[in-house]
């Protein structure tokens, strides 16, 4: 376990034995399962917007393409916002749900500590950390899919349109799910609790730091399956929703090791197919 500094605490066994025992009040709990189920929703709901939205553009798209017309413009400052708060927005819809139950622990923590006051301010702070950590692979992830425009690499679905960097992704995604470093960031994330005992901090801002670590490893644990979406589409929702369903059964699951590995395996074989 890590040393123990002034500002890094182990949490004590005590709180550790009471939170066990449900010291999260009823509303508390109500009101941060509604704030996950909420957010969840409402990045849902824009999401499925964008995809109408994007529907008729893609309408118009192919009558140009029909009558000759290039459909590879260059991208404003507007394209590139758009792109990088539809993925954060993407990436919220999907990570949201499996961040709940580090949110409700953490949460218990802090009431089995005596600080009832202030659990919701501090787990909302700890969600904003867990969160700013997505949104900067969101911005990652939109600065990838300019350079994909930029080459002319790109479908209309918004996939890439190269059947050799389609497989050569999914190979890597598959790869990286049968590593070790990927064995031990899930370990982390199905065992939220651990986390907490060796990485508390006090404070508002160590409810911020301790959501940005725990974003770290959720990172590291699944940027590769966020990646695949450059393959399916990157507003398929169809498969936007398949991986959020494939992260929670990773990460809550009973069996999320052998999911991940399993999965996996399948990434690289069809990796291999695409590419044949």
């Amino acid at each position: 376990m890590a040393e123990t500094t002034d500002n890094t605490r182990r949490l004590p066994g005590r709180v550790l034995s009471s939170f066990s025992a449900t010291t999260l009040s009823h509303r508390d709990r109500l009101f941060i399962s509604a704030c996950v189920v909420l957010i969840t929703a409402l990045a849902w709901a824009y999401l499925l917007h964008l995809d109408h939205e994007m529907s008729a553009g893609m309408e118009h798209d192919k009558m140009m393409a029909a009558m000759g017309m290039t459909m590879q413009m260059r991208w404003t400052a507007a394209d590139v916002s758009f792109t990088f708060a539809m993925w954060t927005v993407m990436m919220v819809g999907m990570m949201v749900p499996s961040a709940a139950p580090v949110l409700l622990l953490f949460a218990a923590a802090l009431a089995g500590r005596g600080e009832r006051e202030g659990v919701r301010l501090a787990t909302l702070i700890f969600g904003l950390g867990y969160l700013s950590v997505w949104s900067g692979f969101s911005f990652a992830a939109s600065m990838a899919q300019w350079g994909l425009h930029l080459a002319a690499m790109l479908s209309m679905t918004q996939a890439t349109s190269s059947p050799h960097l389609a497989g050569a992704i999914l190979i890597a995604a598959g790869g990286y799910q049968l590593t070790s470093w990927k064995s031990r960031c899930l370990t982390h994330c199905r065992s939220p609790l651990g986390f907490l005992m060796t990485n508390w901090r006090d404070g508002k801002l160590g409810a911020f730091q301790m959501g940005l670590r725990h974003g770290a490893f959720c990172l590291a644990c699944c940027w590769a399956l966020m990646c695949m979406l450059f393959v399916v589409g990157v507003m398929n929702l169809v498969w936007v929703a398949a991986l959020t369903v494939f992260v929670l059964l990773e990460k809550i699951g009973p069996h999320g090791a052998i999911v991940s590995r399993v999965g996996g395996a399948a990434m690289i074989v069809l990796g291999i197919l695409t590419i044949a």
